[in-house]
């Protein structure tokens, strides 16, 4: 399995062929994000072969320049958005690494974090816009995918969106972590503490250092 394959399956099915009509469309007429070629970057930088820890997010972030098709991450020089600050203080505290300097994920997605978003498109300014169109269908098949994975892998499940996808994750070999969203609402609510990086790590047995952003 690659996720080519999976992709040239999907897109012979009538609701991934009124996907793409409606994206197309959308991207004609409105602004869109992430840019085109970076709808599937996440499964472009993390091949299906080298996943080992899948953090899911919701949709791409709304804001000009900073979707980069990564799940939480943004392009380098963008401020960090609060979600994302939340995330590095709790990896600094759950791990002692350095703050990292870019928000930049790109390198956990080749160490084989897969960042993959529910959805994988947004217009401007407008958060769940691309809500009920297919995505979600498709994301789904995705994690039924790597369910059936022999080789364990770690489903992060930060906030309640992500946690509906926990019933489609049955593989004994794998292991799930539950927290709250690490948003300004949610972070308190469980997600500082949780340790989900010395934990992701202790499971797949990786060094610390894996976590470790420039």
């Amino acid at each position: 399995m690659t996720w080519e394959e999976l992709v040239l399956k999907e897109k012979e099915k009538t609701y991934f062929k009124e996907l793409l009509t409606f994206i197309e469309k959308e991207y004609q007429e409105q602004n869109i994000f992430p840019p085109k070629e970076q709808i599937f970057n996440a499964l472009r930088q993390t091949p299906f072969d080298q996943v080992k820890i899948v953090l899911i997010g919701q949709d791409p972030y709304p804001t000009r320049g900073f979707a980069n098709g990564l799940a939480f991450s943004v392009n380098k020089d963008i401020k960090l958005p609060k979600s994302l600050q939340n995330i590095f203080k709790e990896l600094v505290n759950d791990l002692n690494l350095p703050y990292p300097s870019t928000g930049d994920l790109t390198p956990w997605a080749n160490n084989g974090v897969l960042l993959l978003n529910t959805i994988l498109t947004v217009r401007e300014g407008l958060p769940l816009s691309h809500k009920n169109h297919g995505w979600e269908t498709f994301t789904l098949k995705i994690i039924e995918e790597l369910n059936n994975k022999e080789k364990p892998i770690v489903f992060l499940l930060l906030g309640n969106n992500a946690k509906t996808l926990k019933k489609y994750i049955t593989n004994v070999n794998h292991y799930i972590i539950e927290t709250s969203h690490p948003s300004p609402l949610g972070a308190y609510q469980g997600f500082f503490g949780s340790k989900i990086f010395s934990k992701s790590c202790k499971y797949l047995n990786l060094p610390n250092d894996f976590w470790r952003l420039p």
